[in-house]
């Protein structure tokens, strides 16, 4: 069924993103917004707005009022993007309910993978190795004796969530304070998702994150795109992500690559995906972390090395095609980083900088590719995620790449709020980053 409409249940640069993709293909596009984006560059570029309310949680994260929405502007599709309401189950069955073709995977399959209980489950059923830890944890006292059977440090986690909330380390030397992180965490997981069931896992200290981005079709196929490594991070929140892995072999790659393909199969997983693994650098050993049933916020560096538009497959998929390429069809070419620049003063503890933008000059040249919401004059609300922009680059190998990225931040000018990417250029120009040597703890020494 060829999609004509669709609502973008999104706002900022993803807004932009999925429009852009719509444009090209021929489908008219509608924008969700609140009040605080009716002036966004998504609502300049969509063919038609709808404003949905004030912000914050009255609109992005409603779903009976996006459903509504979708309706009253009689769109056949709806994308959610990422975040919000993208890996909310309820929104992909009430648009199947209401037969609006949702832009991602079935409601079983965001349920089944957004629980990481569950998705563990799943994980150890079809071979992929988990990180050693626990099932549902139903009290302090649980906690402690599974902390004390697989050693410290351990880490609390969020059973119906991630993006680090809910979550907490605890060392040796915490462990006299478990029971208040216990008791932080779960309250942080209540809040953040209506649900404050843990779950403990051994924390691994060396640590490297690494992803891989399948896509599935509704007749049981399923590819890789690739890996990409995350562990340029700071609080769990990602800063630097890359495509490839840097310093892991051919067989580790395709070990990754391989369990990801195998656990999407085992569930026959519809649309795009990211299944997020952890790599254990001491015991040279990987271990499956979660599914991400939506697109994710560095897709844009796999698109760089595979030339594949992944929202346009996205888009084929929901409309009932097949994957157009097998496996041994995809080809890799050279390397690509991507930046996120926030909206925070990363010297003043990365404290939030929204404001208006009295000047905006982004990089241009040979494979970079910026995707952003912002403009000269352009008001950086207070309500949400401070993104503001992504620098995506691309070079014939890894070195090439990040020399392009450094040239690519220094031509950046952003007047009238503070942005994090002069620390970004600190972070690509240090020894260890240079030699990729990445883990989950590199910017530790950076930042004192």
């Amino acid at each position: 069924m060829k999609i004509y409409s669709m609502i973008i249940a999104n706002r900022g640069e993803i807004a932009v993103r999925i429009i852009r993709t719509c444009r090209v293909l021929g489908i008219e596009t509608i924008l969700a917004a609140s009040e605080a984006d009716e002036e966004s560059m998504a609502a300049r570029l969509a063919d038609r707005t709808i404003i949905i309310g004030p912000p914050p949680t009255s609109t992005y994260l409603n779903v009976d009022l996006m459903v509504q929405a979708a309706l009253e502007m009689r769109a056949q599709a709806l994308h959610p993007g990422y975040g919000f309401l993208s890996e909310r189950a309820e929104l992909a069955q009430a648009c199947a309910d209401k037969g609006i073709i949702f832009v991602g995977p079935k409601a079983e399959h965001i349920e089944k993978m957004g629980n990481k209980l569950a998705a563990r489950m799943i994980a150890i059923e079809c071979g992929v190795p988990v990180v050693p830890g626990s099932e549902k944890i139903d009290s302090y006292e649980h906690a402690r004796r599974v902390a004390d059977a697989i050693g410290f440090p351990v880490i609390l986690k969020a059973a119906a969530g991630g993006g680090g909330r809910g979550m907490k380390i605890v060392t040796a030397e915490d462990a006299t304070s478990m029971k208040q992180l216990y008791d932080e965490a779960s309250a942080e997981a209540a809040a953040a998702f209506g649900d404050g069931t843990l779950y403990i896992e051994k924390y691994i200290t060396h640590a490297r994150h690494i992803e891989v981005q399948i896509l599935g079709d509704k007749n049981g196929e399923a590819v890789h795109l690739g890996e990409r490594d995350c562990s340029t991070q700071r609080r769990h929140q990602k800063l630097i992500e890359e495509a490839g892995a840097p310093n892991i072999s051919d067989a580790l790659r395709n070990d990754i690559c391989d369990a990801a393909v195998r656990l999407v199969k085992s569930i026959s997983y519809e649309n795009a995906g990211t299944v997020e693994f952890v790599y254990d650098i001491d015991e040279e050993k990987y271990y499956f972390l979660e599914m991400n049933t939506r697109i994710q916020v560095e897709h844009p560096v796999t698109e760089m090395v595979t030339g594949i538009d992944i929202v346009r497959e996205q888009i084929n998929i929901a409309s009932g095609g097949g994957l157009p390429f097998a496996q041994g069809d995809i080809s890799f070419r050279g390397h690509a980083f991507e930046c996120r620049i926030n909206a925070e003063d990363p010297f003043a503890g990365f404290r939030p900088t929204p404001g208006v933008i009295t000047g905006w000059e982004m990089p241009q040249g040979p494979g970079v590719r910026v995707d952003t919401h912002c403009y000269h004059g352009y008001k950086v609300p207070f309500f949400y995620d401070s993104l503001i922009a992504k620098i995506i680059v691309h070079g014939d190998d890894r070195e090439h790449a990040r020399r392009r990225m450094v040239a690519a931040l220094d031509e950046i000018v952003v007047d009238g709020i503070s942005t994090t990417a002069p620390f970004l250029s600190e972070v690509l120009t240090a020894s260890d980053f240079i030699d990729g040597r990445v883990h989950t703890r590199i910017l530790d020494g950076l930042m004192g």
